[in-house]
């Protein structure tokens, strides 16, 4: 058989043939055949709207749910508060009735509405009251525990303000105690410190009477009183083989001061039997001042 062989002619045309054929509408574009959706997409869209309205009512419930058992736990006569369900421990020198007059407001009413912080704060401003902490014990009690400071010496806080000189004690922290009614100390008697000192102040003063009260050697009897107006020149009233005596001495050295002292005095007697006031400050020497004066 004889192939067929197809040939292209390029003709030029007539003038106006060539026109007519420019003019002629260009035949119109292939439209791209639509690309089918990969399958599954649909289905992937579905389950998520599905997961999205799950975790939507899942919500809605659960925010039901705590609103129903915080209206329980705020309102059930199970879990109202009674005098007998506050548990105070720890108490023994703070006024108790100042501690309960704390929780007040708290009484007849759920302890699920109890701030605790807020009361741990109130009990704190209290002058005894040097750590508290509460819990509450469902369904209807309320411990407190109390850790009450702890006083170190009396203090004789001079007059200020029209109010007379009055007896308090102080701590370690320099935070001033009532005195409790009934209590018992064998505290030295602290003058010099004002009542409205900074704590910080008050707090290194105490620090300079307790450190004294360690260094002092055995025999150096009960110290009853420290003067500490000028904390470079401490006054302090003592008992030495028995008698009391005024010394003045400086904030260091106490041991060694003191016990120059004590392997002194018995000399000192003998040679001034009616001396009662020493002076330390001088490291290694003992000036004897007049009888009575103390300096």
């Amino acid at each position: 058989m004889a192939r067929r062989q197809t040939a292209q002619l390029d003709l030029e045309l007539p003038e106006e043939l060539a026109e007519v054929r420019a003019a002629a509408p260009a035949p119109p574009a292939r439209r791209p055949a639509p690309v089918a959706a990969p399958r599954g997409a649909a289905g992937i869209r579905w389950r998520w709207s599905v997961v999205a309205v799950v975790a939507a009512l899942a919500i809605g419930a659960g925010s039901f749910l705590l609103y129903r058992v915080d209206q329980v736990l705020a309102s059930d006569s199970r879990f109202l508060l009674g005098a007998a369900g506050l548990e105070i421990h720890g108490v023994v020198h703070a006024p108790r009735e100042r501690v309960r007059a704390v929780f007040v407001a708290d009484l007849g009413r759920s302890i699920y509405l109890m701030p605790l912080e807020d009361r741990r704060r109130s009990l704190l401003a209290l002058d005894w009251v040097r750590e508290a902490r509460l819990s509450r014990h469902w369904p209807n009690r309320v411990r407190v525990e109390i850790v009450e400071r702890t006083p170190a010496a009396f203090l004789l806080a001079p007059s200020a303000g029209g109010r007379p000189a009055h007896l308090a004690l102080i701590d370690a922290e320099g935070v001033i105690l009532e005195p409790p009614a009934r209590a018992e100390f064998t505290f030295p008697v602290l003058r010099g410190v004002a009542e409205e000192a900074p704590l910080a102040v008050r707090r290194e003063r105490v620090a300079l009477l307790l450190r004294l009260l360690a260094e002092a050697p055995p025999a150096v009897g009960q110290i009853s009183e420290v003067d500490l107006s000028d904390p470079d020149s401490l006054k302090v009233t003592a008992l030495v083989e028995g008698l009391p005596v005024r010394l003045l001495l400086a904030p260091q050295d106490f041991r060694r001061r003191l016990e120059n002292l004590l392997s002194h005095y018995g000399e000192i007697r003998r040679r001034f039997p009616q001396a009662r006031a020493f002076d330390l400050r001088l490291e290694g020497r003992i000036t004897v001042l007049e009888v009575g004066d103390g300096g």
